[in-house]
């Protein structure tokens, strides 16, 4: 058997102080995420955290940086996360965006409100440690990440 952990994206997208989060349902609970999501087959990393970003909260972006690459070890092994999370700044709200059917609501908080919990639990550990790698100030610049498509291996 192989084992494969799940690649995932997130974005940070700060405007006026307020951060760009989703409002989801987790397993039964509403909770509050990055914009974040699966990388898809064919796709680069930064193509799928433009894709992401668009389908949960209806906002095209630019990336900027990359924030950190995070694991989140789980005790289930067919839930094991490798987060890339990037900065990326906001360019524009598509007027009629489709939002994916698991996003309840789509809101721009302060980080007094992301941190308070008073109205939302966070949906991870990796949500925080995004937040955490943004404010400290670590960015590591996009020309770090290569992607090569097709071809022998």
């Amino acid at each position: 058997m192989v084992w494969k952990p799940r690649v995932t994206v997130a974005s940070v997208v700060m405007q006026n102080n307020k951060f760009l989060m989703v409002e989801e349902l987790s397993q039964g609970k509403v909770v509050i995420n990055q914009p974040a999501g699966h990388m898809e087959h064919g796709e680069s990393l930064l193509e799928a955290v433009y894709r992401e970003t668009l389908e949960e909260t209806g906002w095209r972006i630019k990336p900027t940086a990359l924030l950190g690459i995070m694991h989140w070890q789980r005790d289930d092994p067919d839930r094991v996360y490798l987060r890339f999370s990037f900065l990326a700044e906001a360019i524009e709200a598509v007027e009629n965006a489709v939002i994916d059917s698991d996003i309840r609501a789509v809101h721009w908080l302060t980080w007094d409100e992301i941190v308070s919990e008073q109205y939302f639990k966070l949906r991870s550990p990796l949500v925080m440690e995004t937040l955490n790698a943004y404010r400290a100030g670590i960015r590591y610049p996009l020309e770090c990440l290569h992607y090569y498509q097709g071809g022998a291996e």
